[in-house]
């Protein structure tokens, strides 16, 4: 087993800026695309390029994308989230599938740094009251009572059942409407 894990920044789970209980803000700033015009290693990129950029641009309104040509460089994106986060990926010798995978993987995240939580479930806002459990609305002297106890034991008054009142209902709507009685 790896001990990987012990060396990553440890948090709570958290949305930016509450994001998505209103309207969906993404969080990709701008995308930088760097590459060479003429080096092998960046044909993945010039090929996503010349095809799918356009189409990637019109579905990411909220997304600036750069292109920078850089001589005898090796291929990279640069991601620039909202909460002020830049992520740097290598793209030498990606494919051009690859490099969409990786575009679409940047416009999914959030920015928020990858980190190991310490619990699955944080709130900002922990409750007054304490933690509920069975007995937490139940009166008192059920604590310090001795069983069988007489007035506990009895079955409480619930009232008429649902079928008593749907019967008492008919009933009344039987002597009120004079059409619906037989023989006249």
């Amino acid at each position: 087993m790896s001990n990987s894990h012990l060396f990553l920044p440890s948090g709570f789970i958290r949305t930016p800026l509450q994001n998505g209980l209103g309207r969906y803000i993404p969080q990709l700033q701008r995308i930088t695309l760097k590459f060479c015009k003429n080096n092998g290693g960046s044909r993945g990129v010039r090929d996503f390029i010349e095809s799918d950029l356009m189409e990637f641009a019109k579905s990411n309104p909220g997304t600036v994308v750069y292109l920078k040509p850089r001589r005898h460089r090796s291929p990279c994106m640069v991601a620039e989230y909202l909460n002020g986060e830049r992520e740097y990926l290598s793209c030498h010798e990606f494919s051009r599938g690859e490099v969409h995978k990786w575009l679409s993987y940047m416009c999914t995240r959030s920015g928020i740094p990858v980190m190991r939580f310490r619990k699955y479930q944080h709130t900002d806002y922990p409750t007054i009251q304490g933690v509920w459990n069975p007995f937490t609305h139940q009166a008192p002297e059920i604590s310090v009572a001795e069983y069988p106890h007489e007035l506990l034991s009895k079955p409480a008054d619930m009232g008429p059942t649902a079928t008593e009142q749907l019967i008492e209902i008919f009933k009344r709507t039987q002597i009120e409407d004079p059409a619906s009685k037989p023989g006249q």
